[in-house]
């Protein structure tokens, strides 16, 4: 992997990532019929999307749609699913975000799904960057990176070119 121009994924690079996380999910669901791809709004939806798309591909597996509302300043308010409870319930899920930094977003969004009994539980980042505050991890990872707590990691995954640069 070359890094040039503060850029740490690029368009292929991702893609291939995206590719090999849908594959983790699949090993790990494969007597499943569906699996929940909750996606955090608005990077880790669009992440879910493109998981949801390869899923497709390579499985039977009908992966459902779920966009997870957080207020990220205020994760402690209520969160908003855009599909009933009823809909996720004793299935299995899979949280989806694009950087996993702090893991506040994360532990409130797991925090969220622990109130519905699931069939299994996993977390998916494309981004894992080792500044944990709360004792969350991610089960299904494209890249970690140790990086400073000043360094930002921007994701750019709508458009005609994906990548992930510091910045």
């Amino acid at each position: 992997m070359n890094v040039t121009n503060n850029v740490i994924l690029n368009h292929d690079e991702i893609n291939h990532k995206i590719r090999r996380i849908a594959f983790q999910i699949y090993e790990n669901n494969v007597y499943e019929k569906e699996v929940i791809l909750a996606g955090i709004d608005s990077n880790g939806y669009i992440f879910a999307k493109k998981l949801k798309t390869v899923l497709q591909k390579i499985s039977d597996i009908n992966p459902i749609l779920c966009k997870v509302s957080i207020d990220k300043k205020n994760p402690h308010l209520p969160i908003k699913t855009s599909i009933q409870v009823a809909d996720y319930e004793n299935k299995s899920l899979v949280l989806v975000d694009d950087v996993l930094n702090s893991g506040t977003t994360l532990i409130y969004g797991v925090k969220h799904f622990l109130n519905v009994p699931l069939k299994q539980f996993k977390t998916a980042v494309l981004v894992n960057r080792n500044h944990k505050k709360y004792p969350v991890k991610a089960d299904f990872k494209g890249i970690s990176l140790s990086t400073s707590l000043h360094e930002h990691v921007n994701v750019v995954l709508d458009g005609k070119k994906f990548e992930v640069v510091l910045e």
